[in-house]
Formats: structure tokens, sequence, C-alpha cells
């Protein structure tokens, strides 16, 4: 039984996608203080908004487009919470059950289904050709044929890092979640950083949705997020909030996703392949928040 090949690979590149969109909307929020655990939500209104927006515009970059908006609009409900003195903690599980309830009523309301959607006429994101990839062997057929958002999400790790890092935006970002009050002392407004780092994190997950619906599979599903926003703040987590860090830790629950699907192939148990990702998530946590023996 061959485990490792090139259409694993290629798996574990999709289903790395949404999980690195969501984990760096969270890494921007941590950066400036907000400790945003509401990407699960966010991620699963942009799924929805997708695929509604797709089929009404019979056309899937508008049904992007609307993912960003959908995802965008629980964000700004967030931001301005925030921004009155709200919870951060209380009003990212506030919107994740908003976002799956909504998303539940408007499946029913707008395609008169209950569960999933599906429609062999639902456009989807066409794969893209990248010029030069066809002439590196397996590594090009491994790499190539995936959606924008897939290479978009790649370029947005190493913008991200200069952003953050080499840009006076990222000097006052980071001096927002550190020190919040020397930054204010300074002239930032540290609300502003903060509710554009929240707004951020909408769009980012808008896309993250828009991959899932629209690129990884066409359809939607009640809570077809499963957990992936919760996995993404884990990724934030481990990665040090750094986007190198968070794009390994990414890399790793993509790799264990994409064996379990494989493994389900060969007959394992769903309910076991399924739990892979979240049980690898609390080991890595266990063993990298461990208290050193007194």
């Amino acid at each position: 039984m061959t485990i490792v090949d090139a259409v694993l690979v290629y798996s574990t590149i999709d289903a790395i996608t949404p999980i690195l969109l969501a984990a760096l909307a969270g890494m921007l929020c941590q950066r400036a203080g907000v400790f945003n655990i509401a990407l699960e939500g966010l991620m699963l209104a942009g799924a929805f908004g997708a695929v509604a927006g797709s089929w009404y515009a019979n056309n899937a970059e508008l049904g992007v487009a609307s993912a960003v908006a959908f995802s965008a609009s629980l964000a700004i409900v967030l931001a301005v919470a925030t921004l009155f003195g709200g919870n951060v903690i209380v009003l990212g599980i506030a919107v994740n059950v908003l976002a799956s309830g909504m998303t539940v009523f408007l499946l029913r309301l707008l395609f008169g289904r209950q569960g999933v959607f599906s429609d062999p006429a639902l456009p989807g994101l066409a794969p893209i050709s990248v010029p030069g990839f066809d002439r590196i062997g397996n590594l090009g057929a491994v790499i190539g044929g995936h959606t924008w958002i897939v290479y978009l999400s790649w370029l947005l790790v190493p913008t991200s890092a200069v952003l953050l890092f080499q840009t006076p935006v990222g000097l006052r970002l980071r001096g927002v979640g550190e020190q919040p009050d020397a930054a204010a002392t300074l002239g930032v407004n540290v609300r502003r950083y903060r509710c554009l780092a929240i707004l951020a994190s909408g769009v980012l997950c808008g896309l993250a949705g828009a991959q899932l619906s629209l690129g990884s599979v066409t359809l939607f599903s009640e809570n077809m997020s499963a957990g992936r926003g919760w996995i993404a703040v884990v990724a934030v987590m481990l990665g040090r909030a750094r986007p190198a860090g968070v794009l390994l830790s990414c890399i790793a629950f993509g790799i264990a996703d994409a064996i379990g699907l494989r493994l389900q192939g060969q007959g394992l148990p769903n309910q076991l392949t399924d739990a892979a990702p979240y049980v690898i998530t609390l080991i890595a946590l266990f063993l990298t928040f461990r208290k050193a023996p007194a």
C-alpha cells in the first residue's frame, strides 16, 4: 500500500490552503493584541457566501467576492463590538455560533435545502496554469493546477513577513500588540489598528471559505469548515505568530488531513481518520506548552 505519492502531495497543498489563510488572519490579529477565535465562523460564512454568490451570479469570481463580503460583514460586527469594549473571547464565540446558525437558516431560505447544497450548474473555481511549472517534471505536476487562491496564500506568507517586520505599519501593529500604552503615547491609534486587523482577518477567512466551497469541492454543507478555524488558531500559537512558523504548522496539519483522507480510502473508519488532525493538534499543544519539571 503506497501512502505517499504525487496525489497525496497535491491533496496536502489543497488541504493546507484554507487553514493557512485563516492562520495568517489570526496572526495579524494576534500581532495587534487581539486573540481572534472567530476564525471558524468567519471561514464558514465565507464558504456559504461563495456558493450563494457563485450560484446567483453564475460566476465563481463573483462568488469569491461574495465570500469576502459575507465574512468581512461578520468581522465588522466583531470589530465594532471590540471597539466598544466587548470581550473578544466572548464575541468570538458568539460570531462562531451566529455563523453556524445563520448559514443553516440561509441554506434553507435561499436554496430550500437541508444539510448540503450541490448542483452540477454551480460554477466552481477553475485550476490555473502557472507558466514554467510544466518544465519541472513531477514537481510541476504537484504544485501546478491549483486555484488562484492557493497561489495567493503562498504569496501572502512572505508578504506578511515583510509587512510585519520591514515596514512602519508592521512596526506600529506589533507595537499595538506588545505595548499598547507606549504605542498610544507615540500617537498610534490603537483601536484603529486593531479594527483594521480584525477586518483583514474577515477578508482572509472569506478567501479561505471560498477555497473550501468553490476550490476544493463545489458545494456547501452545514458546518463544512469542520474545525479548520480552530486548527488555524492553534497554528498561530504553535508558529508564535510568525509567518514562517505559522506556515510550518499549517503544513503539518495539512499533511495529517491528507493522510487521513488517504487512509480512509484504504478502508479505515472515517471517524478515526477525521480525528487525526485534532489529535495531532492536541499532541502539538501538549508538547509545545508543557511546563518543564521543577
